[in-house]
């Protein structure tokens, strides 16, 4: 396709040139969690700043590792994929916040994606709604052993993915109200974790490109808890998802490094 950039060199939204980022790259949604991620890595280098992307370039144990951001939502999520591929990206773990929605998952706990739910419309437009989005097994092993390692409570397992937030959070006020509700039942009858909103465009545009991804979250909060009475706070300090996906890049990269030299 054409490149609509004015420097031919870089991607149009990324703004990301070859040689600039790793092969490995956290991808946070909220732009400001950059800088945040980015102090876990040695040296890190601000790349690019464009729109929702801004894109920072350090090592983790002598590794080139990049952070980039992808704003909310599968349109902007997969945008940054594609064109990190195109600069030499093969292997993704996104970082962010969702909400809980089995009464055991509690506010600040860890939920780590084995799957998720396409009641989005991105990954619509990569496969048929036949084709499963599923995280790569080798790094939602490496997320799950790095959050067993940090302690931290998590769970693993299928997560919604939606478009709108406040189809999630007002659905009676919706005029598809009747659809929103019914299924938010069956997903919690079939033992989905949380809800958010990235992850199943992630996974399957992963399966198109022929890349690595995997996910994690911090739980905000539950509102099915809040509709029992149960005790939920709000939690925003996104720490333990944060060394959860550092600590499960580390492993990555001795991993593959293993077989590189094997």
């Amino acid at each position: 396709m054409k490149n609509y950039s004015e420097d031919a060199n870089r991607q149009y939204h990324i703004q990301v040139a070859a040689g600039e980022i790793g092969r490995y790259v956290i991808m946070p949604g909220d732009p400001k969690r950059c800088v945040k991620i980015a102090q876990y890595l040695e040296n890190p280098v601000l790349i690019a700043d464009n729109r929702e992307y801004i894109t920072y370039t350090g090592t983790l144990d002598g590794v080139k590792v990049s952070v980039t951001s992808t704003g909310i939502g599968g349109p902007s999520a997969s945008i940054a994929m594609e064109e990190l591929y195109r600069c030499g990206a093969d292997t993704f773990v996104r970082i962010g916040t969702c909400g809980g929605m089995q009464k055991e998952v509690k506010s600040g706990d860890v939920v780590i994606a084995t799957g998720a739910v396409r009641m989005e419309g991105t990954s619509k437009e990569y496969a048929p709604i036949e084709f499963p989005a599923v995280a790569d097994l080798t790094v939602t092993n490496a997320l799950a052993a790095a959050v067993k390692k940090n302690g931290y409570p998590f769970h693993i397992g299928v997560v919604q993915c939606k478009d709108a937030f406040y189809g999630q959070h007002e659905p009676e006020t919706k005029p598809v109200s009747y659809e929103l509700v019914n299924k938010w039942e069956a997903w919690k009858r079939l033992g989905c974790l949380a809800s958010e909103m990235e992850s199943a465009a992630l996974f399957v545009v992963a399966g198109y490109l022929h890349v690595r991804a995997g996910s994690c979250f911090l739980v905000v909060a539950n509102q099915e808890r809040e509709k029992l009475g149960l005790d939920n706070p709000v939690v925003h300090d996104t720490d333990r998802a944060v060394r959860t996906a550092v600590e499960a890049v580390r492993m990555l990269i001795r991993e593959d490094g293993k077989k590189e030299i094997g």
